[in-house]
């Protein structure tokens, strides 16, 4: 899956992660909650410092890991 592509195949809405204009900035607050939930079931520790862009990569294997994605 690439970051234009749903796994369904069909376009996505959003710009790919490396177009962020803020993907840089220090991830928000409802990401960190989220990323606490998934690697709770996944049973991974969360960096405490990740960017918005590398959150949203990390929600996106977490989602697949733990079946949350589908």
């Amino acid at each position: 899956m690439n970051d234009s592509t749903h796994s369904s195949g069909t376009p996505s809405p959003e710009k790919p992660r490396a177009d962020w204009a803020t993907g840089d900035e220090p991830m928000t607050g409802p990401q960190r909650s989220y990323l606490a939930t998934l690697a709770q079931e996944a049973g991974e520790a969360v960096p405490e410092t990740l960017s918005k862009a590398e959150a949203s990569e990390l929600i996106d294997r977490l989602q697949d890991r733990t079946g949350r994605g589908q």
